[in-house]
């Protein structure tokens, strides 16, 4: 019980254990933004792998697609002479 005051016991009570509730509830909390920030930040760096190795993909495809071409251009000019 809270000390003798002009106010109701029970509403200085019930103030006091809403501050009890609040301050225990914190570290939750603290700890929730926690692990959404850390779950995002690992997402933006998969995103980021991912685009990354898109773009690898096309570099190699158009690697391949020229190879291709001048394997193709060899073999014309050596059957043309």
């Amino acid at each position: 019980m809270a000390d003798e005051t002009p106010v109701n016991s029970q509403i200085t009570d019930a103030v006091t254990q809403t501050n009890v509730k609040v301050v225990g509830e914190a570290p939750a909390q603290a700890m929730g933004m926690v692990y959404q920030s850390m779950a995002h930040s690992i997402s933006l760096s998969m995103q980021n792998a991912m685009q990354a190795q898109g773009g690898l993909q096309q570099i190699g495809n158009a690697v391949t697609s020229s190879a291709c071409r001048l394997i193709l251009d060899a073999t014309k000019g050596g059957m043309g002479s």
